[in-house]
């Protein structure tokens, strides 16, 4: 529902600096040019006078809103607005029963739905049958992956356009606007016009509230970079431990680690730590990477990794994250090897395939006569006490030809280890074919 301001484009006195400064056309909006510039997806689309449905994705002060209002207003739409943090059942129906009005009278709707992801899923398929009579034209809203947050069917009528979270350049158009407009300049030095940039965080909406304050103190000072931050306070990073961002980070982490980047590894433990997460989930997925990516590479790296997460239940924060740290940076840097990851599920794979095959009877336990006379234990070799100490024998189940699942690569420990094989390969062979000759 619009009041007589917004109705007319005229923002009252007392309206927020970002609302005043609100884009009146789509070249005003700022940081999205690879949707809206010239040949831009969305551009097209306004050229050519008719929208599609979209999901306009992206992070919190990128324009969601305002682009959706002047699609709306360029291409000659009705804009109508939800939220689908107020907005129910019966909002949605008088909302579409509005633009099915509409539509008898010749006149097309855009109805923007803010963080569509909040609607549940059957309230999301309410959409479907108004967009596919093209009632509406769906321009929904979303910080959240639309993959996982939103319905396919959905999905499959509507285009989704990312929006990128605004650049250093993007923010300064917006310093230069309010600017403008207040008619005077910031009272910041260089370095904490900067800072107030950095703090930001690519979020517009954000940068223009915290521009609002400093254009209200007293005039006359300028403030350096410790100035600034005493007047503002410093933003929390977007951070959502359940969300996607979630997953991205620890993601970014644990290849950072596994393509050997300590410097990165130790940046995105730094971001998910200054984020709120857990410190226990970051000790927990180290001690994956240590035996996932590393394994008998380098076999100290699981034992490091545990005395992390044991130093960190001792020390608690700050000092145990160090912990978390140092073992970050054992693991980045150390040799790396899945052939134990590998050799598991190989083993996995063959252990479902044949079934409940027995162990050959030299190796199969006999703690009663009964089972020593069937033949459980007979002939088996204890490997110590032979004269290379190791006995050839034939360890795999009756019926199941040998395989090979462990293929050490030759890195760090695994070199010693695969020397080892291959001997023990080669003596295997040799014995098996002298107690083929005696037989």
């Amino acid at each position: 529902m619009t009041d007589l301001f917004e109705a007319s484009g005229i923002h009252p006195p007392d309206a927020p600096l970002a609302d005043r400064l609100r884009p009146r056309a789509l070249d005003e909006v700022v940081g999205q040019d690879h949707l809206l510039g010239a040949g831009g997806p969305i551009r097209r689309m306004v050229e050519a006078g008719r929208l599609g449905s979209m999901i306009l994705w992206g992070p919190p002060g990128t324009g969601k809103t305002t682009i959706a209002r002047l699609l709306a207003k360029a291409a000659g739409y009705e804009y109508q607005a939800i939220s689908a943090v107020f907005s129910g059942v019966a909002d949605l129906k008088k909302a579409f029963e509005a633009a099915r009005v509409r539509r008898a009278a010749g006149q097309s709707t855009l109805l923007f739905v803010d963080e569509i992801h909040r609607f549940n899923r059957a309230q999301q398929d309410g959409f479907l049958p108004y967009v596919e009579q093209g009632t509406v034209t769906l321009v929904g809203a979303t910080t959240e992956n639309p993959s996982f947050e939103l319905n396919g069917a959905l999905l499959s009528r509507s285009q989704v356009f990312v929006l990128k979270r605004l650049d250093e350049e993007a923010l300064e158009q917006l310093l230069a606007r309010a600017e403008a407009h207040m008619e005077r300049p910031l009272p910041l030095t260089a370095e904490a016009r900067q800072a107030l940039t950095a703090l930001a965080d690519g979020d517009g909406r954000y940068l223009l509230t915290m521009t609002e304050v400093l254009f209200g103190l007293p005039a006359g000072e300028t403030l350096d970079v410790q100035g600034l931050a005493g007047v503002l306070q410093r933003r929390a990073p977007a951070y959502d431990k359940s969300r996607e961002e979630h997953y991205n980070l620890i993601s970014a982490l644990h290849k950072s680690v596994r393509g050997s980047d300590p410097d990165a590894a130790l940046y995105w433990l730094a971001r998910m730590l200054n984020g709120g997460e857990d410190p226990l989930y970051l000790a927990r997925r180290i001690v994956r990477m240590a035996v996932e990516d590393i394994g008998e590479a380098d076999p100290l790296s699981i034992l490091v990794a545990n005395a992390a997460k044991d130093t960190y239940d001792f020390l608690g924060s700050p000092e145990g994250e160090l912990a978390l740290a140092q073992a970050v940076v054992h693991l980045a840097t150390a040799p790396k090897s899945v052939a134990v990851y590998e050799a598991f599920k190989a083993a996995k794979r063959a252990a479902h395939e044949t079934g409940s095959l027995t162990p050959p009877a030299h190796i199969r336990n006999a703690p009663t006569r009964l089972m020593k006379d069937l033949g459980y234990g007979k002939g088996y070799q204890y490997d110590p006490d032979t004269p290379e100490g190791f006995s050839g024998a034939n360890f795999f189940p009756d019926g199941m030809d040998r395989r090979t699942f462990y293929a050490p690569k030759g890195e760090g420990h695994e070199q010693k280890v695969k020397a080892r094989l291959e001997r023990w390969s080669e003596m295997r062979a040799r014995l098996q074919a002298e107690q083929g000759e005696e037989t």
